[in-house]
């Protein structure tokens, strides 16, 4: 009885160890920069970043609402992602292992769908970091059919800018993670959330749930050079997507 107590013991401590060292050896690699962290899926993938321990930097407008941040104690760095030369700057003045965009726009806003995404493929490859995620939607390229044509009336110039984001990160050389959610909306996580291949499905997804799984591609070679639709089994209905107000949305 007292061996298999300490075997217990043994293997508990093991574990500690491992998650302990794993903490650490990500923090020698570098952080993770986030950019359109500050609010909405992009702040909760901000917030399970560093639920793992990671050092995170949200890059943000000088008008962005960054109380959040300051309550999960993130650090952040202010310029335009539609400046070319303010997101180089900002890659370049850290350490980082991997950035992520999540970048999204408001309405009457400037779109940074491409612009946006290209300027942070270009300065992860100046500043030498390798590893990029981007969360776009699904619907976006050979994901179309899983959305209703009546998405794609809403949403296809918006859509049509996502591709040309996700070919440039693809062709970049980066070692890449696209994410493709489908409705966004928020409530609490049903943790059933899971990426699949399969670019004929869609479902609703919870922000919070996204925030997760997207966060836990990061460091997993298994998605390495992969895009994904984000579901979730228990929200999915029959036939493609349609839209709902508050979830089939632009916005992250």
């Amino acid at each position: 009885m007292q061996v298999s107590v300490i075997a217990r013991l043994a293997a508990v401590l093991m574990v500690l160890f491992a998650a302990a060292w794993g903490v650490a050896s990500r923090a020698a690699e570098g952080g993770v920069l986030v950019f359109g962290g500050n609010r909405d899926t992009g702040l909760e993938i901000v917030r399970h970043l560093k639920s793992k321990g990671d050092a995170v930097t949200v890059f943000v407008r000088a008008t962005s609402d960054v109380t959040e941040l300051k309550k999960l104690g993130v650090a952040t760095v202010t310029g335009d992602a539609l400046k070319a030369d303010d997101v180089k700057a900002a890659i370049a003045a850290g350490k980082y292992r991997a950035v992520v965009s999540s970048l999204g726009g408001k309405r009457g806003e400037p779109r940074p769908d491409f612009e946006g995404v290209k300027n942070v493929v270009d300065g992860a490859k100046a500043a030498g970091v390798k590893r990029m995620v981007l969360v776009t939607a699904i619907g976006v390229g050979d994901s179309a059919g899983a959305v209703s044509p009546d998405v794609h009336k809403i949403l296809g110039p918006i859509f049509a800018q996502k591709v040309k984001g996700e070919d440039y990160l693809k062709a970049s050389g980066l070692t890449y993670t696209i994410i493709r959610p489908g409705g966004l909306g928020s409530g609490v996580p049903t943790g059933t959330a899971k990426l699949t291949e399969d670019k004929t499905v869609g479902s609703e997804i919870y922000r919070e749930d996204l925030g997760q799984v997207t966060a836990d591609t990061i460091d997993d070679p298994k998605t390495y050079n992969k895009t994904f639709s984000a579901i979730d089994p228990t929200m999915m209905e029959a036939g493609p997507l349609t839209p709902r107000p508050g979830l089939v949305a632009p916005q992250k």
